[in-house]
């Protein structure tokens, strides 16, 4: 969920009860990464409800998932376009092509006052045009997909604990989160225990981060 002076944006929906964490009207728009199940399940129920339609936005996969595009009920779809920046209240999302099993984006977020997060999963490293974007953009926050513990074999989908550290290295972000952490990857942390870079977190269910602006800070 991203929030800013009383918009408030849901980024994927794989959680299935939707409809009972949000109120009708509670969101001012849902944004898809992609269509796979644990990323839109939540919309299976969510479409049947009553009230205003709510904008869905999404990247152009003919196929989505299961009937949504045939009985989208409440849900209105709508297409995004690589590197066309969407407005949804006080926020502005260029979304960004990522490396995944379906047509992906991540989702370069930046605020009224300037503030800007990114938020890239489900992806494989990044494409030299995502990787050149959020190096020119240098957010004040990033949350990268992670899936892995570090492999022998190339990884399939999805970072390993390299790719991920190494994406970071390349954009630069104030401050970073690793997600999409299965139990595997869970198990190697508390048996390895990496060093943490100061400003990389592992990101928590439930957690909430406020972020500023860079320039706040007084720094470039």
């Amino acid at each position: 969920m991203i929030e800013h002076e009383g918009t408030r944006v849901l980024i994927d929906a794989g959680l299935t009860d939707l409809h009972e964490r949000f109120a009708p009207g509670a969101l001012d728009a849902i944004v898809l990464t992609h269509f796979h199940p644990d990323h839109v399940q939540g919309l299976l129920h969510l479409r049947w409800g009553r009230g205003a339609p709510i904008a869905v936005h999404a990247p152009p996969d003919a196929e989505g998932c299961a009937d949504l595009y045939k009985h989208p009920g409440l849900l209105d779809f709508r297409r995004l376009a690589k590197f066309e920046p969407q407005r949804i209240g006080g926020l502005s999302f260029t979304p960004l092509p990522l490396m995944h099993s379906k047509p992906t984006f991540g989702y370069a977020v930046e605020a009224d006052d300037g503030t800007r997060f990114a938020y890239l999963t489900d992806t494989l490293g990044l494409p030299p045009q995502t990787e050149a974007f959020l190096q020119a953009w240098q957010a004040d926050g990033l949350a990268i997909d992670c899936s892995y513990a570090p492999q022998d074999a190339p990884p399939r989908g999805h970072n390993d604990w390299p790719m991920a550290l190494a994406a970071i290295a390349s954009v630069r972000p104030r401050r970073a989160w690793l997600t999409h952490i299965g139990h595997a990857l869970d198990s190697w942390i508390l048996e390895t225990a990496p060093t943490l870079a100061e400003n990389l977190s592992i990101a928590q269910d439930g957690e909430q981060v406020e972020l500023v602006r860079v320039h706040d800070l007084g720094t470039t």
